[in-house]
């Protein structure tokens, strides 16, 4: 897991640094500017400029001038933009200021309305933009002036971010006013929420993160999320033993699909067993068809805890022999449907809860965090809004604090659906979230979730620990849907994800 931090968790890496270690404030910034001259020269190809280096007062500006620094001394036409006065340049950021000068450097100020104006057509004439102007401490919307300073980089066709795009929120990743948008962004020593969340990992374009010294140990101690990666998928997949048969690989009961939501129960379905699991069982009231491989049972009353013996398929199921349950897509929300609900947080099964079973909640997060056995929920920002009854705008507005919150309230495992879908462990003391990275607009389509909850079943049932086989379902989803866009185009539907997430396992698997 790579980890992301938050900016307090930043200021915090930066102070122990600096004040415990011993490592000194100036290098700091003189190796991160370095790493911001050294992405700008592969940026140029051998080109040598105009290179507009726009500058703020604080540590980002400290980084901006000494990147002006190495570029001038590799012979690139770097030039200076400082949106402040110099009195304003304190610190650290002032010395490498006052050394940019000393050797030369050229520096113009844009503090005024007036002076930009004399300036801006240099900026939009340069090859390449290095926005150094705010950095992970911005906490309000850019106006005013300033916001004409980020307006006149959001003309450049190349923009460098340093650590963040300035303008947007380092914990939430929203767009706090003006805002830049970066070809490629610089963070130091770790990665930062809003570059690699919903919506700001948007406006970062490719992200490099570079060792500043901060020690790698004390980041991973530091940091509360993490960007899942291919390697954390990998080594949590089951794998195929020789003396393995269907009743090894786990049984999958899936509750749902009910008369006019058919498709729901059979995409789950399907993708349980595209996930490895050894049996599934569809179930669902009245007559209905099912997938190749997958076994029926008809519901016309309770689910059922005991062993009936031999009877008709309309006889109860037997939750001791079922390893995972999946339930709700395609369930209804009827008085039947809660009391099967009901049943299935009683029994101690490992359960997914999805669609129509999030509804049948509402906001009685109690039923989850009582349940008996380990819980995985995985609704899309509407749900989650409901669930915690708040609007979508403030699901999204911070979605790993309410990813967070759902997962603490419910003592559940939350799988907060939407673009770099997020992951949170709410039976950890830290309710550490995981970010997901895989995905696309492919799965923007109907069933896509329904194909997540039965491949999230289908690890869960093979022995997967449930934040483990939410995190790995929600990556061989995402890897899924890309392969598919690759080949599809816009036409992906979700009938094809349940092959392509089959051959997503077997290529980071091996």
């Amino acid at each position: 897991m790579q980890p992301v931090v938050t900016a307090a968790e930043m200021r915090e890496l930066d102070r122990v640094t600096i004040e415990d270690i011993g490592l000194p404030a100036l290098t700091l910034m003189e190796t991160a500017g370095r790493a911001v001259a050294h992405t700008a020269l592969e940026m140029l190809d051998g080109a040598r400029g105009p290179v507009a280096v726009v500058c703020g007062w604080g540590n980002n500006g400290g980084d901006g001038f000494v990147a002006a620094r190495v570029l001038r001394s590799h012979g690139v036409d770097a030039v200076v933009y400082l949106a402040a006065s110099r009195d304003e340049v304190k610190g650290a950021a002032g010395q490498h200021l006052a050394i940019l000068e000393k050797a030369g450097g050229v520096v113009l100020s844009i503090e005024t309305p007036e002076e930009l104006d004399g300036l801006e057509a240099e900026i939009l004439d340069a090859l390449l933009v290095i926005d150094a102007l705010f950095g992970v401490g911005l906490s309000r919307p850019i106006e005013g002036h300033l916001a004409d300073v980020v307006h006149a980089m959001l003309l450049s066709p190349r923009t460098l971010a340093v650590d963040i795009p300035s303008g947007l929120d380092a914990d939430t990743g929203r767009a706090l006013g003006a805002c830049v948008i970066a070809t490629r962004t610089v963070t130091m020593a770790a990665l930062k929420i809003a570059l690699v969340s919903a919506p700001g990992f948007a406006r970062c374009g490719e992200v490099d993160i570079v060792d500043i010294g901060i020690p790698h140990q004390l980041i991973g101690t530091a940091a509360r999320a993490g960007l899942i990666e291919r390697s954390d998928v990998a080594s949590q997949l089951p794998r195929p033993q020789l003396l393995d048969h269907k009743g090894r690989r786990g049984h999958v009961l899936v509750i749902g699909g009910a008369p006019g939501m058919r498709g729901a129960g059979r995409l789950a379905a399907t993708a349980a067993l595209r996930a490895g699991a050894g049996l599934v069982t569809l179930a669902a009231d009245g007559d209905f068809e099912a997938p190749d491989s997958v076994m029926t049972r008809r519901l016309d009353g309770g689910i059922g805890s005991v062993d009936p013996g031999a009877g008709s398929e309309s006889r109860p199921l037997d939750l001791r022999r079922i390893d995972a349950i999946v339930i709700g897509p395609g369930l209804g929300t009827g008085a039947e449907a809660r009391r099967r609900l009901d049943e299935v947080l009683a029994s101690g099964v490992r359960v997914v809860l999805d669609a129509d079973a999030l509804n049948l909640i509402g906001t009685e997060l109690a039923m989850l965090a009582n349940a008996a056995g380990p819980v995985v929920i995985t609704p899309h920002p509407g749900e989650a809004a409901r669930l915690l009854g708040t609007t979508v705008d403030a699901i999204e507005a911070d979605r790993l604090a309410a990813a967070r919150a759902l997962a603490v309230k419910a003592r559940a495992i939350v799988v907060l659906k939407g673009a770099r879908t997020v992951v949170c462990d709410g039976t950890l003391d830290d309710a550490y979230c995981s970010i997901n990275p895989t995905g696309g607009p492919a799965l923007a389509t109907a069933g896509s979730g329904d194909v997540l909850a039965g491949a999230l079943g289908g690890l869960l049932a093979q022995g997967v620990a449930a934040g483990d086989a939410a995190r790995a379902a929600v990556y061989l989803h995402g890897v899924a849907g890309d392969s598919l866009s690759e080949s599809h185009g816009r036409g992906v539907v979700s009938s094809e994800l349940p092959l392509a997430l089959a051959m997503a396992i077997q290529a980071i698997a091996g």
